[in-house]
């Protein structure tokens, strides 16, 4: 009976999102203190709109031109709370956990784990100058030989099961904890990804701006 109790514990903690302890938002729905932009392209031409704004109250990615805004401080040990949506078109965006060095990728992305937030693929991984495990990693990152965390490697791994997600328009809740070297990703509820063995366990949070207009209502953050 013990026994019996402890695996039915098991899977309650796997496959349902976690109570969320009280938290800190990373955004006041004001401006963006507390963050800041790394977008290439304004570098180049200060013209160009700035990807990064607030509008109603909301954290906006306008998705061009492509880069990142990125929190001053670093982290450890937590749990983030994202509340987000695509309110016109699908497209690509992800939340950076972990990250560090900039420009490591492309010169574009900083070395980092991303959590996936592209429309139909959330919670997938995607490894950038830092790596992590997850079970079955063949079948989901592809061929062994091909792995790495640079240019032209297998560095994406796909996330436990699509279908998370809901309709197009509507808000999504992803919830990534991030606690030592693991990293385990529920959307909407449903565990969607669970790594281990990651290369890192701090650094910054990096919302992307990659194609996609993307609305945040909600980035909050509590201690593990």
């Amino acid at each position: 009976m013990k026994a019996l109790i402890c695996i039915l514990f098991l899977n309650l903690c796997l496959f349902h999102s976690p109570v969320i302890a009280q938290s800190v938002s990373l955004f006041n729905g004001k401006n963006l203190e507390g963050w800041y932009m790394d977008v290439p392209d304004l570098e180049k031409d200060s013209s160009l709109r700035i990807p990064f704004i607030v509008r109603n109250g909301m954290l906006v990615s306008l998705g061009t031109p492509q880069g990142h805004l990125i929190t001053h401080k670093e982290y450890e040990n937590y749990r983030l709370e994202v509340e987000y949506r695509f309110p016109g078109k699908p497209g690509n965006c992800g939340v950076l956990v972990h990250a560090s060095t900039p420009r490591t990728l492309y010169n574009m992305f900083p070395k980092s784990i991303e959590v996936q937030m592209m429309h139909e693929n959330a919670g997938d991984f995607w490894c950038i100058g830092e790596d992590i495990q997850v079970l079955d990693m063949e079948a989901r990152r592809g061929p062994k030989d091909n792995w790495g965390v640079i240019e032209g490697k297998g560095r994406r791994i796909l996330n436990l099961t699509d279908g998370s997600e809901n309709p197009l328009g509507e808000w999504n809740q992803m919830i990534i904890e991030c606690k030592r070297d693991e990293i385990k990703v529920w959307v909407n509820g449903g565990l969607v990804n669970h790594g281990f063995c990651a290369t890192a366990s701090k650094g910054k949070i990096a919302i992307q701006a990659e194609g996609a207009e993307v609305e945040f209502r909600r980035l909050a953050i509590s201690s593990l």
